[in-house]
């Protein structure tokens, strides 16, 4: 039973995380700081959108049981991406601030999805 809450909690916060960065990588105009985190991280121009596409959908497959576990491997890739270009720019503290990040996927994939028998 506290194993399915937390699965759940972890689900709610995951799904929540992918619908708002998804969005506010298709509005990184209108936010100063993500238009210099992007740069940093060596994330230019087309691309962008791409990125926040992918992490909307990521957020809709964390919600099917079926691709709930691509989503999670999907999850953690784009986390293992995120750190790596941090790394390549030089940036650890943003790299040590996404590893709870990575171990949210990762837990979710151990505990299953919430509501399966």
């Amino acid at each position: 039973m506290a194993k399915s809450i937390i699965s759940l909690l972890l689900l709610i916060v995951s799904v929540s995380l992918s619908f708002k960065h998804g969005w506010d990588t298709f509005n990184y105009k209108n936010n100063p700081g993500s238009v210099k985190m992007m740069s940093e991280l060596g994330i230019m121009g087309p691309v962008i959108p791409l990125f926040g596409f992918l992490t909307i959908v990521i957020g809709v497959l964390l919600l099917i049981p079926k691709t709930f576990f691509l989503g999670n491997v999907l999850n953690a890739m784009s986390v293992i991406l995120i750190m790596a270009l941090a790394l390549r720019a030089g940036n650890l503290k943003m790299t040590l601030i996404e590893i709870p990040f990575l171990a949210m996927p990762v837990i979710m994939i151990w505990l299953k999805y919430p509501f399966k028998n």
